[in-house]
């Protein structure tokens, strides 16, 4: 049997931008996503802690170093500059493995950047 279980989260991290006029998606630094094991054009789904608004889309690659989380597109009107948000991708796996599975989890402080 196959499971679908948490492979990635980024917790808590502000929304930098939204973008409404813009093709679908969020862009989220890429020493976030490194970080966080998450691929360009992954699924992910993103928890607004302020709002509870749930939603699904894909990952752009944004600029390093920088701490952008951008929603775009439709995604923009769930949210608002400020926001603290969760992102969470998930996989497949086989249920014994998913036993053991570890899930790489970020913690990034108030301005998205990497804890050392």
């Amino acid at each position: 049997m196959m499971i679908q279980v948490m492979k990635s989260k980024i917790h808590r991290v502000r929304v930098t931008q939204a973008e409404l006029n813009y093709v679908g998606s969020i862009t989220i630094d890429e020493d976030l996503m490194d970080e966080a094991n998450i691929l360009a054009n992954e699924r992910v789904q993103i928890v607004n802690n302020n709002n509870g608004a749930r939603l699904e889309t894909y990952v752009i690659p944004g600029e390093r170093g920088t701490g952008i989380i951008c929603l775009n597109g439709a995604a923009a009107r769930l949210v608002q500059v400020g926001d603290i948000v969760i992102i969470i991708s998930y996989g497949y796996m086989d249920f014994e493995e998913a036993k053991a599975h570890k899930p790489s989890l970020v913690f990034p402080d108030e301005n998205n950047k990497l804890i050392k």
